[in-house]
């Protein structure tokens, strides 16, 4: 028999998209079972949201304290948490997850400040935890395939990259019309420092560090709000040099009309290119310095063996969002085995984004917002 985890769910209750997806997503692999959660803010909302999920009325809690206190008490306590709630929420909760021995998966971006995600490190390591944050689009092979490659020299040195990741749902002003998904995004207080540029511009950077491994010395971002009266920027781009000496582009924007989930990745050597977009994710295309540019497909042959082990079916069968959120999940489990049994992380646990990776992304709005309220270049550090 495998062996397997139990999980409690903070948030993710009734009208909730993300608390589904991270359901689905763990579902993919059959190695942990929602047995507790505090599905909503209102323990009237979580208890309805537990038992539509069929959850036990003993371990249906009305907020996180409570689930924390009597999981910490039970003899059969969850062995990890998984935290779906608005950005405002991530760090108390992850906190007092992480100070009860939990292990904890959180959702991007991983807190409002980088001081908080850095304490949430500390605590994660010092207690011997695992703190993962859902960058999902790092678990899709062919993005673990640019990774490999680039890793082992394949496009030589890395000169010029662009991360794009375009929507066009808060083209208008959604928010006024009491869509629950917009009217947080929207507003400093639950989503924080950054709007387009926190929400899926986090996503961008994560996916060009992961990539790419460089790190940023410098950027001047521009962070506009186009629909009136919004507080946080609906439209951000930023410019970027590397330790290495390459220059980068970021941009993130949630007002182009007509996209729906634009993430791309474009990056540069000195001896070849690779693209790969989020719409087409199966395909990563190639060229070499002086050859014709060549598709790789998931699941094909000659790919690198972080490619490979996170396929799921055979080529030619799409894979998509969920199986590349399962990776991340597939990846955290493994990690927390790891912990709990005391042997070596396999590879794909190795390829979990972790809270490190979320500070960074948290770091990152900062210094975006820094730079366009000053309209200047900032160091990174």
């Amino acid at each position: 028999m495998v062996d397997r985890l139990s999980y409690a769910m903070i948030g993710g209750g009734i009208g909730a998209f993300i608390g589904e997806v991270h359901r689905r997503a763990i579902s993919l692999d059959d190695r942990a079972t929602l047995v507790a959660g505090a599905l909503s803010s209102t323990p009237e909302k979580s208890k309805q949201s537990a038992a539509q999920l069929g959850l036990d009325p003993d371990r249906s809690y009305g907020s996180y304290e409570e689930l924390f206190e009597r999981e910490s008490a039970r003899d059969d306590r969850v062995d990890f948490v998984s935290i779906v709630t608005p950005n405002d929420t991530h760090y108390p909760i992850a906190k007092m997850a992480l100070k009860h021995g939990f292990h904890v998966v959180l959702d991007k971006p991983a807190t409002h400040t980088s001081e908080q995600a850095n304490e949430l490190a500390s605590i994660a390591e010092s207690n011997g935890l695992v703190c993962c944050v859902t960058y999902n689009y790092t678990g899709y092979p062919m993005v673990r395939q640019a990774r490999a490659m680039i890793a082992a020299g394949e496009l030589g040195t890395i000169r010029k990259v662009y991360a794009e990741y375009h929507q066009g749902w808060l083209a208008s002003d959604l928010e006024v019309s009491g869509q629950k998904q917009a009217a947080w995004r929207v507003d400093p207080k639950r989503a924080g420092l950054g709007g387009a540029l926190g929400d899926i511009g986090t996503h961008a950077e994560n996916l060009l560090a992961f990539v790419t491994g460089l790190e940023i010395q410098t950027l001047h971002a521009n962070l506009n709000s186009f629909v009136p009266g919004r507080a946080l920027d609906d439209d951000a781009s930023v410019m970027m040099q590397f330790t290495n000496g390459a220059h980068g582009v970021l941009t993130a924007s949630q007002i182009c009309i007509g996209e729906g989930n634009g993430l791309t990745l474009r990056v540069h050597g000195d001896r070849g290119s690779l693209w790969w977009r989020q719409e087409s994710p199966d395909e990563l295309r190639v060229a070499l310095l002086d050859q014709n540019p060549v598709i790789y497909s998931r699941g094909g042959a000659g790919l690198h063996d972080d490619a490979a082990i996170s396929a799921r079916i055979p080529q030619g069968h799409p894979e998509g969002y969920l199986e590349a959120f399962g990776n991340i999940y597939k990846g955290a489990i493994d990690a927390i085995f790891a912990k709990r049994d005391g042997h070596e992380p396999s590879r794909l646990a190795q390829l979990i984004p972790s809270i490190v990776d979320g500070e960074r992304g948290v770091r990152f709005v900062e210094r975006c917002v820094q730079s366009a309220k000053k309209n200047a270049q900032l160091d990174w550090a």
